[in-house]
């Protein structure tokens, strides 16, 4: 099991022109727009791998992997298509999905993004869960009962708070098919809580 403790990093805004402008200065070079790109995304990311996967050292594992690809592919992001967070959150799937099947993937040490740890305050660790309410730990059980596709859907509402056009983008589906997923998923956790 992991040691790593979550601390707070600060963070650069979120704002799509921000992402836009902190890739363009990537792309030109600038080392430090690629640890404020990584910080300003880290924590979403890592709480949504975690979200997924349920172990802390996939999460860790995915989280790194997923920002090596995107910064080596980062040429690639094309801000007419989709924006930015869209663009991560649909590796960072992708790379949840392949260690699901696969349970190994190479990965690229942290500290190349500076020693800082991630900070999320909102997924619960090993020593959160311990501590969390008997409700709180059904609910939590419940979520990770789902399928991936379910469990993908209901992360990506509940606890990130996107749209179902954003969804849709994120997973390749269309809006309706995000909605129709949650809906699936909304039942699904109605009947393991009842």
């Amino acid at each position: 099991m992991s040691t790593t403790t979550y601390t707070h990093i600060p963070t650069v805004s979120a704002e799509k022109d921000d992402y836009e402008h902190l890739v363009d200065r990537c792309l030109s070079g600038d080392e430090v727009a690629y640890t404020l790109l990584y910080r300003a995304c880290a924590s979403q990311i890592y709480r949504l791998c975690f979200s997924l996967l349920s172990n802390e050292e996939d999460a860790e594992e995915v989280l790194q992997d997923s920002f090596e690809y995107a910064f080596r592919r980062l040429h690639t992001f094309d801000a007419s298509k989709s924006a930015f967070r869209t663009w991560l959150y649909r590796i960072a799937i992708s790379r949840s999905r392949n260690k699901r099947r696969r349970k190994w993937l190479p990965t690229f040490s942290i500290n190349q993004m500076e020693s800082d740890d991630i900070a999320d305050h909102d997924t619960p660790g090993p020593l959160a869960i311990a501590q969390m309410t008997e409700e709180q730990q059904r609910v939590w059980a419940a979520v990770q009962a789902l399928s991936p596709k379910l469990r993908e859907v209901a992360v990506l509402r509940y606890y990130d708070g996107l749209k179902y056009r954003e969804i849709g983008e994120i997973l390749g589906i269309g809006g309706k098919s995000a909605e129709s997923r949650m809906r699936l998923a909304h039942k699904k956790l109605k009947d393991l809580l009842s």
